[in-house]
């Protein structure tokens, strides 16, 4: 185990500086943080004085030299719009996305894997039917389309809830609902159909002859034997909110890091978008190997060589 995890790590290693060497010079095709920074009628001066202040007059390669070696200094840079430290600014964000995230999922995969299961019991019946719709519109229902939707009837219409920021149990709502809408929907798909299987095997059938009860045939002889696709696509789904639930969190005005990358990208504010994709990449690395390791303790057949 040590072995694979030591070879993951130099791939994330790896990985990670690649994708800084992309974003910095695609970072800088979005154009000159001067023309967003300094009014209209800035003189000449004024703006080469800008550009040399913060080192944009100089060649793209010799401003990547200059950021390599502040980050080996563990100095990501600093934000122009916020005049404060840009980590600062990303592990400040990160907790709220990462809250927002774990209850997104949890509230997700604890419905899907009960839904799912269920409907795998009596194929074809009601809840079978009921519960198989219902997925499929919330996997294909965008999710800016739903975000705005709910705004308009549940905030403007009825005022039963806040339209944005954060505070008590109301504003959490609107966006945890949303924002496991799809998570649920592909689960539930997921589950049952890696429950049909299961049920249909013969170590399910030799329970049943045993006398075994049907709750337990189905939450401890099967689920734990359908899980490990839904852990596969639970990770890919844990990954992407690891990333940012950037529309969820731009329509509500969720203060995470999602927001975050899309203000700085906005505002041509580059410190804090290399700080935000170096964070955010540093993080679904790590959750791979999780997911990786949690394989193994569910099915212990499986060996990372």
């Amino acid at each position: 185990m040590l072995p694979y995890l030591t070879r993951r790590a130099v791939h994330s290693v790896v990985a990670l500086l690649g994708l800084v060497v992309a974003v910095f010079f695609l970072a800088r095709l979005t154009g000159d943080p001067t023309d967003l920074f300094l009014p209209l009628d800035a003189s000449r001066e004024e703006r080469a004085e800008f550009a040399h202040k913060h080192g944009y007059d100089r060649p793209a390669t010799e401003q990547f030299v200059h950021f390599v070696g502040d980050v080996m200094e563990g100095n990501l840079g600093f934000s122009l719009r916020k005049q404060r430290p840009a980590m600062e600014l990303v592990l400040e964000a990160y907790p709220t996305t990462l809250k927002l995230a774990a209850v997104t999922l949890l509230l997700g995969i604890s419905l899907a894997v009960a839904v799912g299961a269920l409907a795998a019991y009596r194929p074809g019946g009601l809840f079978d039917r009921v519960g198989s719709t219902g997925s499929l519109i919330g996997a294909s229902a965008p999710d800016f389309w739903v975000a705005i939707t709910a705004i308009l009837l549940f905030s403007v219409s009825l005022g039963w809830l806040p339209t944005s920021g954060t505070g008590g149990f109301l504003y959490w709502i609107m966006p945890v609902t949303v924002l496991a809408l799809r998570p649920f929907g592909l689960l539930v798909q997921v589950v049952r159909g890696a429950m049909l299987d299961a049920l249909a095997s013969a170590y399910v059938k030799t329970a049943r002859a045993k006398g075994v009860g049907e709750s337990s045939v189905i939450y401890v002889h099967a689920l734990r034997n359908a899980c490990l696709p839904v852990v596969t696509v639970a990770g890919d789904i844990a990954v992407g909110m690891v990333n940012g639930a950037v529309i969820v969190e731009t329509v509500f005005g969720w203060p995470g890091v999602g927001k975050l990358m899309i203000d700085a990208v906005i505002q041509r504010d580059f410190a804090v978008v290399q700080a935000s994709i170096m964070v955010t990449a540093a993080a679904i690395f790590l959750m791979n190997i999780l997911i990786d390791l949690l394989y193994v303790a569910l099915d212990p057949r499986i060996r990372h060589q």
